[in-house]
């Protein structure tokens, strides 16, 4: 039996003129959210071939940054209050992040608020150590996170 989409026909947004950056990432240990944003932005939605920033997922606003507590919060939007993918595109942002910034940083990443039915769950989910690494270690899992991540169809 074959499922069709969750959302079938998400509204999709323009992409924003890029900010031409001066400084390198890499300089110094400090992260600004524009930064984040940046980098995160061009990650491929996992039920459809556009953008979290295409489909208002993130947004710059969405993203906050503590540099005194090391901490980063991430905060999205699943396009749907039922979408079955939201842990699927945590689990992208996590990784990603992993990849580019100090691993000093503490990273949250949750749901927004009222955002989707089973907020609690998947915030519980995309924050626990061992939940991320135990879905990471699952090859189907990873393919699809890693499709996400490094997809040239944008």
């Amino acid at each position: 039996m074959t499922l069709g989409l969750v959302n079938a026909n998400p509204v999709v947004h323009a992409k924003k003129e890029r900010v031409a950056r001066t400084e390198d990432l890499h300089c110094d240990d400090s992260v600004d959210p524009l930064d984040i944003y940046d980098f995160v932005r061009d990650i491929r939605d996992p039920e459809h071939p556009y953008s979290l920033e295409q489909l208002s997922v993130l947004s710059e606003e969405s993203i906050t940054v503590d540099d005194k507590l090391g901490r980063i919060l991430i905060t999205f939007t699943p396009t749907i209050q039922h979408c079955s993918m939201a842990t699927v595109i945590g689990l992208c942002l996590r990784v990603k992040l992993q990849e580019c910034f100090p691993p000093h940083y503490k990273v949250d990443i949750k749901v927004a608020p009222g955002s989707h039915a089973d907020e609690e769950a998947v915030n519980k989910q995309l924050n626990d150590k061992e939940r991320v690494a135990a879905a990471l270690e699952n090859p189907n899992l990873r393919q699809l996170v890693d499709e996400c991540l490094y997809s040239n169809e944008l």
